[in-house]
């Protein structure tokens, strides 16, 4: 008796993530920073995994993203692209550019971009609007796609005063609102909004045609949601954000879990649109 092959998948395109808001379908994001949950992130489903600099505080022990490094970067970044290579994986890979890799010039930018594109990357993440903009129009007519990153910034965390929702008010609302129009006419291709009021974040998500946003701690409004993958296994180190769920909580093992959290993103029962706050 012979058996059907199961279809194999196809690999997400950067077309196919910026045609997923037309069709109504949600874009589930991830960070990972090694082989194994990197493959394990894929096989359930998760369309974009960010191999973030987060890992400073969650793999490193910092108190901020801050020291990451350019070489811990790349270093976690070719560790993702391995396991999803030797996985037969079809996520879609965003490597963060961290802090002082891409201030001083654009030129300093491509360089930064071009270490974790060769390590695997097909995406390059960097914080904040303004002068960035030009950064990003710089890298995407170099054809490095770029994902853009407003709202709260962790690595200006202490400019900002710490850890708080970002945009309230109507003259800041403006101004990232502005930001973000900015960084799509730019060419960024995707657009993280962290700790942004739910109907601020539902309403760029609306008036931004060719640039997905992703939530994380702004709503269910923004085309897909992304999560510290440390966080939401309950795996984390110091204060929780009130936005993250523990998707480990009722699950069997750490594939369930990402399973879960992709079915959530997808049917639109994560977040719950409530306060955001730390």
């Amino acid at each position: 008796m012979s058996s059907t092959p199961t279809p194999a998948r196809k690999p997400v395109t950067l077309p196919r993530l910026l045609e997923m808001p037309a069709r109504g379908e949600k874009i589930a994001m991830l960070t990972a920073y090694d082989a194994s949950f990197a493959a394990l992130a894929d096989a359930a489903g998760v369309e974009v995994i960010l191999v973030g600099d987060s890992l400073g505080m969650v793999c490193q022990g910092l108190s901020t993203t801050t020291p990451v490094s350019l070489e811990a970067m790349r270093y976690h970044t070719e560790c993702v692209a391995r396991g999803l290579s030797r996985a037969q994986g079809t996520a879609w890979l965003v490597g963060d550019l961290p802090f002082g890799s891409y201030q001083a010039s654009r030129e300093q930018a491509l360089h930064s971009a071009t270490v974790l594109m060769q390590a695997g990357a097909q995406m390059v993440k960097l914080e904040g609007g303004g002068w960035t903009t030009e950064t990003v129009r710089f890298l995407v007519e170099r054809g490095i796609p770029v994902c853009a990153h407003l709202g709260l910034t962790p690595q200006t965390v202490h400019a900002l005063g710490g850890y708080r929702v970002q945009g309230r008010g109507e003259a800041a609302a403006a101004q990232l609102a502005a930001e973000a129009r900015a960084l799509q006419d730019a060419g960024a291709s995707l657009m993280v909004l962290e700790m942004v009021p739910a109907a601020l974040a539902a309403t760029l998500t609306a008036q931004l045609t060719r640039c997905p946003t992703i939530g994380i701690g702004s709503g269910r409004g923004t085309a897909g949601q992304v999560l510290v993958m440390h966080d939401m296994l309950g795996a984390h180190l110091g204060r929780v954000p009130k936005f993250v769920r523990n998707f480990m909580a009722d699950a069997g093992g750490v594939r369930e879990a990402f399973q879960a959290y992709v079915n959530a993103v997808k049917s639109g029962a994560f977040p719950v649109d409530e306060a955001h706050a730390w």
